[in-house]
């Protein structure tokens, strides 16, 4: 058997959305499925535009939110290979430090 991703959290059919495909352009992605395997996604036009804006501002180099959240084991790991490298630098090198 094989598994498939699926970047989405509704889907329809191929033949389903023919019959009425402006009801399925929405705010969130829906997954178009042909022979139970996703063809495409579909996205309405606030959203897809939305997606374009934050794909330019990451190629100009501009922040935007982001939703870092590691689990409490991996932020264990982050803090105690920060500190270990806090730990280990001269004070020459920790006055050119900066967050």
């Amino acid at each position: 058997m094989t598994t498939q991703v699926m970047l989405a959290d509704e889907t329809v059919s191929i033949s389903e959305f023919r019959k009425k495909p402006q009801i399925y352009f929405t705010d969130h992605p829906i997954a178009v499925l042909s022979n139970n395997r996703t063809a495409g996604y579909i996205v309405g036009a606030e959203a897809f535009e939305a997606m374009l804006a934050i794909i330019q501002q990451s190629q100009q180099g501009e922040t935007f939110p982001g939703r870092f959240q590691p689990s409490a084991s991996r932020m264990r790991s982050i803090t105690q290979k920060a500190e270990s490298l806090l730990m280990t630098r001269s004070k020459k090198q920790l006055q050119t430090f900066t967050e």
